[in-house]
């Protein structure tokens, strides 16, 4: 039965609206905003888990294109039944 289940995907597109065009690893509210803290999304990065994410240097921090990251997000989301 479960085989058959649709699998439901969250819609985060609220965060394109509350997030800057580049978000940086270091932004204040990353954490709260992602659920990721930026520490773990460095860990993400060198096990080449965020490809799908377009990534910048801003000076000496990576911060990730808004819109690359939202539809990363949404694809490690489901919604609970």
């Amino acid at each position: 039965m479960k085989d058959t289940e649709e699998k439901k995907q969250a819609d985060l597109a609220a965060l394109l609206k509350e997030l800057p065009p580049f978000v940086a690893r270091n932004h204040p509210r990353f954490k709260e905003l992602t659920g990721y803290a930026g520490r773990t999304m460095a860990n993400l990065d060198c096990l080449h888990q965020t490809n799908s994410v377009r990534k910048i240097m801003l000076g000496n921090t990576v911060a990730y294109e808004r819109e690359s990251l939202v539809k990363w997000l949404e694809a490690r989301s489901r919604i609970l039944p």
